[in-house]
């Protein structure tokens, strides 16, 4: 499971998140929505310690992310696959040893093993395993963010967070992604979080859909739940996916 708790983040003068409430249970995948900049992905990074909260917490796995030592936020991401949403490849390394980093659990996996491993990750992903031997310059946009699901999902962990992983990508691709998370949570039961601007694929892979809107959860409910709200901020968003310019510059 992974709770925000009254999560409060601000940057400078700007306060990004007011106050999230967000319960997130096991198994569930869990689709988070919101305008530009409002903070989805500044709250997705407060889950596995990469920003610390100014007030508030984040429980994964009964660990308290905003107490914990360095020993167990290391146990935490462990468990914890991310992508990245801008792919967040290390230029210097190919493919290969881009997901030789998840795959290779404290080296006791050979060269051979972890290269047939990567292969069937480029697979799952839709990309052709020749190009386990290219680096990140080689590949497209839209290849580099496959090879980062590819990378989040190699260590088989409890837990996946999900920046925007299809932005960028042509339709038959972003479909492919979709059925991965879908796969993930139905044959591994994978608890995940999406962060996304595709209304589509939100209500495609969520058992649930939030609404991140003026630094709080507007809305949480099932796909169904979510579209027959009758109130006016959900109904902007879902008409027209977008909103006008309620974003907080540079939250991300």
């Amino acid at each position: 499971m992974i709770e925000f708790s009254d999560l409060h983040k601000a940057f400078g003068r700007e306060a990004v998140l007011r106050g999230v409430d967000l319960r997130v249970q096991e198994g569930e995948t869990l689709a988070l929505l919101g305008p530009s900049g409002t903070g989805k992905s500044v709250l997705l990074k407060h889950a596995i310690g990469l920003l610390a909260p100014d007030s508030g917490d984040v429980v994964v796995d009964g660990t308290s992310i905003a107490n914990a030592s360095p020993d167990q936020l290391r146990k935490v991401r462990k468990r914890v696959g991310y992508v990245f949403q801008n792919a967040a490849l290390f230029d210097s390394m190919t493919v290969l040893e881009n997901l030789w980093l998840a795959i290779d659990d404290d080296y006791r996996v050979s060269a051979g093993e972890c290269r047939a491993e990567a292969a069937t990750l480029l697979e799952r992903v839709n990309l052709d395993p020749g190009l386990l031997d290219a680096y990140p310059a080689e590949l497209s946009g839209g290849m580099r963010k496959r090879v980062g699901v590819a990378r989040a999902i190699a260590s088989r962990p409890r837990y996946v967070l999900y920046d925007e992983p299809t932005t960028g990508l042509d339709p038959i691709n972003a479909e492919k992604i979709d059925a991965l998370i879908m796969e993930l949570r139905r044959e591994l039961g994978v608890t995940s979080i999406v962060v996304t601007h595709d209304l589509e694929s939100a209500f495609t892979v969520g058992d649930r859909v939030a609404l991140l809107f003026d630094g709080r959860i507007h809305i949480c409910g099932t796909p169904s739940e979510v579209l027959a709200s009758d109130d006016a901020v959900v109904k902007r968003f879902v008409s027209r996916g977008r909103f006008g310019a309620e974003t907080a510059a540079g939250a991300g």
